[in-house]
């Protein structure tokens, strides 16, 4: 009875009972049966030795709840200590959550690695993250690679649907960092795709994987930066860099070769044609026309290549799905509709002179075409001879 009343004070205060009698009784479901007798063996341990003897997250955790209602001080603190600090299964952290969610405060330091962090030290790993992801400051070997498309996962994570992610995204300091990473990557993509055509052929192979890990790092700034509101960026560096990237890939020497990386070309393009062609990045006419007739011509060239490739190869894995093709087509034809009338009038005379009218179908924006011109026709004769019928009094 001394060791109980020293280490519970429910005990101590049922032994000082002078009614309570020599026996007393706990009353316990066959669950929990295991875990009161883990109670009563704790309390006769000396207290430096109760911490070693925890051995698993389930025994902890069924005893915890007990040593609190037993009002057992050293036990408790063993156990939340014990929790705190052990690695947990992602099945015993959600038990874990739901049984200190019952204990109340005493039980909520063990919660601390999970507890939401305050917006500082969010953005301080955010901006970490994007400088591990977009290389800035070099990689970091070994596993650099590894890594860093860790560390991208991560951050399209936390750029995931959350009350904190607006306020961060929205720093200055973090929209710094990211504009700085995507000028790393893309810069990266065209220096390696600019080397290429000058590596020797014994080294094509691991050239290549350089560049597509490269343009895979572009892709992915592509996919986060409308999270940000930052697509502008991206729709302009990628603008910037176009005609280059052309010049290269339409070189003599890669007729035949590198497929993979022609697709990838046209689906990063595609996603900008939607952005503009969509209103969701808005750029001046000059622009848009520019942005057309670079990629447009290459668009037209490279479908029936790779259809062509396909039908000597069912096998052949390199070619644009029915999706890309449709909405590629849908946004060229939005975003045509929105130049001026002369713009539209140069890119459709153009689509009409060539032999590729199939892909890009732009039938229904020269429907359009024409009959604006006409309406527009209209209105202006109906304009002038208002004018003209006004009567002028002074």
């Amino acid at each position: 009875s001394s060791v109980l009343v020293s280490k519970s004070g429910f005990f101590a205060d049922r032994l000082s009972n002078p009614g309570s009698g020599s026996c007393i009784e706990i009353h316990c479901s066959d669950s929990t049966y295991d875990h009161h007798v883990n109670l009563l063996r704790l309390l006769y341990l000396p207290t430096n030795s109760l911490l070693d003897s925890l051995d698993s997250v389930q025994s902890a955790l069924g005893v915890l709840p007990l040593a609190i209602a037993f009002r057992c001080e050293n036990i408790t603190n063993c156990c939340i200590q014990y929790l705190e600090a052990v690695p947990w299964e992602d099945k015993e952290e959600e038990q874990i959550v739901k049984e200190v969610l019952k204990l109340g405060p005493v039980a909520m330091p063990i919660l601390a690695r999970i507890q939401p962090v305050d917006l500082s030290a969010t953005k301080s790993v955010f901006i970490s993250a994007v400088r591990f992801a977009t290389s800035i400051g070099g990689s970091c070997p070994p596993f650099g690679d590894e890594l860093k498309t860790s560390a991208q996962e991560q951050v399209e994570f936390m750029l995931g649907g959350d009350e904190d992610t607006p306020l961060v995204t929205a720093d200055d300091e973090v929209k710094s960092v990211v504009k700085s990473g995507l000028s790393q990557v893309c810069s990266l993509f065209e220096n390696e795709l600019s080397s290429f055509l000058l590596v020797p052929d014994i080294t094509a192979e691991t050239a290549e994987a350089r560049i597509l890990q490269c343009l895979s790092d572009v892709e992915w700034m592509c996919n986060i930066l409308p999270k940000m509101d930052l697509m502008k960026d991206f729709v302009c560096s990628w603008g910037e860099m176009s005609r280059k990237i052309l010049e290269i890939v339409e070189d003599k020497k890669l007729d035949n070769a590198m497929w993979v990386l022609k697709v990838k070309l046209i689906e990063v393009t595609g996603k900008v044609l939607e952005a503009v062609g969509y209103g969701n990045v808005i750029l001046p006419a000059p622009c848009r026309v520019q942005l057309l007739k670079t990629w447009l011509p290459y668009i037209r060239k490279i479908k029936p290549l790779l259809d062509a490739k396909a039908d000597e190869d069912t096998d052949f894995p390199y070619k644009m799905d029915e999706d890309l093709c449709q909405s590629i087509e849908g946004a060229i034809v939005s975003l045509v509709l929105a130049l001026p009338s002369n713009d539209q009038a140069d890119i459709l005379s153009d689509w009409m002179k060539t032999e590729q009218l199939k892909y890009p179908d732009l039938s229904e924006a020269f429907e359009v075409w024409c009959y604006r011109t006409k309406s527009a026709k209209r209105r202006l004769m109906e304009g002038l001879d208002r004018v003209g019928n006004t009567t002028i009094s002074l």
